[in-house]
């Protein structure tokens, strides 16, 4: 399997794009969104003081892809680590910190993303999100802080399916990651399991070239099942159900975009998984319009936005993102740099004579 730096730029850049798009029009109904967008609704940024606002989608993700590649690093440097979820775990908490209203921001400790002023600015509106990262406890599959189904937390899969590498880590225990970085938040079974999913998709379209995303569908539905269904039985259901809802729409030229969107509800994590999934499915490699799709609903547009972003920049490459979509959206740089990071992985382990000083600086003295 061939890593390419496009498709790992493509999947964070892609998806704050999404992120932004449908940062203005988040929650709206339809009507709303015609009333004030026009018939076809939003094609573009709706862009503040110039610039593509990103919300805590972005965020999570970014923060989740540090605290992965400060696990890896500690593996290989030290030759021990803990679980990676810990690490997922410490970073979430170091973006709480920063978004909490009752704590003061701390400067960055473990996150070098945190230095970025738009990674680390409040822009979450799920409180409830943050206060489950503050408490002591961490939040498992097998003890659930809450029992919270929402997609709030879905992005932070997508760094977990980018993060797959044959040696690394293998595809049961990416799903399995990619399912407990959402529970650190959100108990719901229901939630987590999308998340599992998520990643299986996205590690699917970066590392494997997979272009054909309704094939890619019914080998999700079939991989969730193998995995999870003897003790998930009913999520998997809930699931399944939703992504054959997806291939059923998605192959039925009669019913429209918007309405099979409206449909698809696209606010709980798995509606918003299948309501990405059928933008892609329908327009395939024709991200502008798979973005559109994604963002004229009554649902959670932001998330529904990023999430189809990721899946389309992953598997088409940072080559599709147009200009005007890069030029005005916000964390474009530290993006650019946690993809590169990803495609590179750790350039040194114990025993090794290389010393790269830029790593060093971000991954292991960054937080000394």
């Amino acid at each position: 399997m061939a890593k390419k730096l496009a498709s790992f730029k493509g999947c964070l850049l892609g998806l704050a794009v999404g992120d932004a798009m449908g940062h203005s029009v988040d929650e709206w109904t339809l009507d709303e969104i015609h009333k004030t967008f026009g018939p076809q609704g939003l094609m573009g940024y709706d862009c503040m003081n110039g610039y593509a606002t990103v919300t805590a989608h972005t965020q999570i993700a970014a923060y989740t892809a540090n605290g992965l590649l400060l696990g890896l690093t500690r593996g290989q440097m030290q030759g021990k680590m803990a679980p990676y979820v810990r690490y997922i775990n410490v970073a979430e908490c170091e973006w709480a910190r920063q978004q909490s209203y009752v704590q003061e921001p701390k400067k960055p400790f473990f996150c070098w993303v945190g230095a970025d002023e738009v990674i680390r600015a409040r822009r979450t509106r799920d409180n409830l999100m943050v206060d489950t990262l503050l408490q002591n406890r961490i939040g498992t599959m097998e003890e659930p802080r809450n029992k919270r189904d929402s997609a709030s937390s879905l992005a932070a899969a997508i760094p977990v399916g980018m993060f797959y590498e044959p040696g690394r880590i293998d595809r049961k225990e990416m799903l399995r990651l990619g399912a407990e970085a959402v529970a650190l938040t959100h108990g719901n079974s229901t939630a987590y399991l999308s998340g599992a999913a998520l990643s299986y998709i996205v590690s699917r379209v970066v590392l494997d070239e997979e272009k054909d995303i309704k094939g890619l569908i019914k080998e999700t539905i079939k991989v969730l099942q193998d995995q999870f269904c003897r003790d998930y039985a009913h999520s998997v259901g809930e699931i399944c159900l939703a992504l054959q809802m997806v291939l059923s729409l998605a192959n039925s030229p009669a019913v429209e975009q918007m309405e099979a969107m409206e449909h698809l509800r696209c606010d709980k994590a798995h509606e918003v998984l299948a309501g990405a999934l059928y933008c892609c499915a329908v327009h395939g490699e024709n991200i502008d319009a798979a973005l559109g799709a994604a963002v004229n609903h009554s649902g959670r547009s932001s998330a529904v936005g990023a999430v189809t972003g990721a899946i389309l920049g992953g598997m088409l490459g940072d080559g599709v993102l147009r200009d005007f979509f890069l030029r005005d959206l916000e964390p474009i740089k530290c993006l650019e740099v946690l993809a590169a990071d990803f495609y590179q992985g750790c350039p040194m382990d114990r025993g090794s004579v290389l010393f790269d000083y830029v790593w060093d600086q971000k991954y292991i003295s960054y937080h000394r």
